[in-house]
């Protein structure tokens, strides 16, 4: 299927520009020049599995990209689907097939690669019978909902040499890529630890309840791998606000935290899974937003979490925050992001002889111990479509070498938020007051000053009408983790966690068996 020579032409323009953009600095990220010059004559077939949110990015940068057109759309929800088929008709010139089955999608031959912007439960079945039946796939962030469902995507990549690439889209961003040579460099000095923020305001989702499944959604579909609940929606919005029930999302640890766990492991150079974990939070402070003493909100993910992860010589620290996020309490983070107000969502780099601060996935900047600007990284084009330029001819390549983003990747930082989220799971009966906490933190080794970034902690949740007294923060358990084994060491219930029970028909096979 040949899209029209006018729309070749348009496209040839936006790909080239955008692929010429993103220089490869460093090892491990590779980047495309004129397609004319690199890539063969072919043209894959395209399917996309989940059309909303994300979806639509991956419908947009599919329609772009000259070598690939949607001949296909997977999505449950029957009131969108045959609007976004006739959009993408629209913009490509033929219309994709709707296919609400995933089963029955894959067993099209014809299919090359998938994109999958699924709730989070899906993604890694999605891929791995994505895998098996011989397509490529491009897996939205978090890449899996489990360590385990993460080491079996590895496998099924590898078995099957199919391309499986991550939307860690950071990882394609020239200001990203730059800013990562300039520290592995030694333009700070030296590194070892860095702090990743998701400083991002997430408003209650609503009282926990009993909601009908909207008549459009085929709710045995949408559930697959998740085991129904009782009742089987608890929360008012039955789009998107999965993210905070367990059930089906990682909390915003897991949602936005892989950006920036990805983005923490790559400038330090760490390739591994941490050694220990120790999280603290909650979910608090809607009962002071809505005045409300007796409110249950519908959520279960923390929305005030920090998780300290060690990993011998470094460590990274992960701070989610859901309130109001006006003012960081801390004057050195206000500097670094420039910024008094709103969120901020990133990563600092701290460094011997000063910071390098993610701010944005466009944007990175180099500072010196006095707050002074020495180095800027602006990217060069649009990252998202660079993105998928790169996984588009990995494919055509057939070589995951190639990838900015391939699955093991997602898989070592997406592991980092089921890792914290289960340290806090096992924990979240055990209250604690800032003292005790601060007490508990000597348990794992840190490079961060954990006191300051307990009262740092506290400030904001008082600010936001917090009363510690009465809703005190949980202490996570302290879990010793074998990298290679990817196994706890030292508590067998947190060993449980890293999978997960599924519905008959919707088993994720585990690595060993894929």
């Amino acid at each position: 299927m040949k899209k029209s020579s006018r729309q070749s032409s348009r496209r040839t323009f936006i790909r080239n520009t955008s692929a010429l953009s993103a220089a490869a600095l460093i090892g491990g990220v590779h980047t495309q020049t004129s397609r004319a010059s690199t890539m063969v004559n072919s043209q894959m077939n395209a399917a996309i599995i989940g059309t909303g949110g994300r979806g639509n990015d991956h419908i947009a940068e599919m329609i772009k990209a000259e070598n690939a057109t949607i001949t296909h759309i997977c999505e449950v929800d029957a009131s969108i689907a045959a609007s976004k088929a006739s959009a993408i008709e629209g913009k490509q010139g033929s219309k994709p097939e709707i296919v609400p089955d995933i089963r029955k999608l894959l067993e099209n031959k014809s299919i090359d690669v998938v994109t999958v912007a699924t709730p989070n439960h899906w993604h890694a079945l999605a891929g791995i019978w994505a895998m098996q039946a011989g397509k490529h796939a491009y897996i939205e962030k978090p890449v899996c909902y489990s360590i385990e469902e993460g080491t079996a995507l590895v496998a099924a990549a590898r078995k099957y040499n199919r391309m499986c690439q991550v939307g860690t889209q950071c990882r394609s961003s020239t200001a990203c890529i730059e800013a990562a040579q300039f520290i592995q460099s030694g333009g700070i000095g030296d590194v070892k630890f860095a702090r990743g923020l998701c400083y991002k305001r997430r408003a209650s989702i609503g009282p926990i309840g009993d909601y009908p499944v909207p008549e459009s959604v085929d709710f045995d579909l949408w559930s697959g791998p998740a085991e129904f609940t009782t009742p089987k929606v608890t929360r008012p919005k039955f789009h998107y606000d999965w993210h905070w029930q367990r059930q089906f999302g990682n909390g915003d640890s897991g949602n936005q935290g892989p950006h920036q766990t990805d983005v923490a492991r790559w400038g330090l150079g760490i390739d591994t899974h941490p050694n220990a974990i120790l999280s603290y939070g909650g979910r608090l402070g809607y009962q002071a937003e809505k005045n409300d003493p007796n409110f249950v909100d519908a959520g279960d993910t923390a929305n005030t979490l920090v998780t300290v992860f060690d990993y011998g010589d470094k460590c990274i620290v992960f701070e989610t925050r859901g309130l109001s996020v006006d003012d960081s309490a801390d004057e050195e983070l206000n500097r670094l992001f420039d910024s008094k107000t709103g969120n901020k969502v990133g990563v600092v780099f701290y460094g011997s002889k000063g910071y390098v601060v993610q701010r944005s996935y466009e944007y990175c900047v180099a500072y010196d111990k006095e707050f002074n600007v020495i180095k800027e990284f602006k990217a060069k084009g649009g990252l998202n479509t660079a993105h998928f330029v790169n996984f588009l001819s990995a494919c055509e390549k057939g070589d995951h070498k190639l990838l900015n983003a391939d699955v093991r990747e997602g898989h070592l930082s997406a592991g980092l938020s089921h890792l914290g989220n289960i340290s806090y799971y096992l924990g979240e009966k055990t209250l604690v007051t800032a003292e005790e906490l601060k007490k508990s933190l000597g348990g794992i080794r840190s490079l961060d000053d954990n006191s300051a970034t307990v009262d740092r902690t506290v400030a904001h949740l008082t600010k936001n009408g917090v009363d510690l007294g009465k809703y005190k923060l949980s202490l996570g358990a302290l879990l010793k983790f074998d990298p290679t084994k990817e196994v706890f060491t030292n508590n067998e219930e947190a060993n449980k966690m890293l999978g997960r029970k599924y519905r008959p028909g919707f088993e994720c096979p585990k690595a060993a068996s894929v």
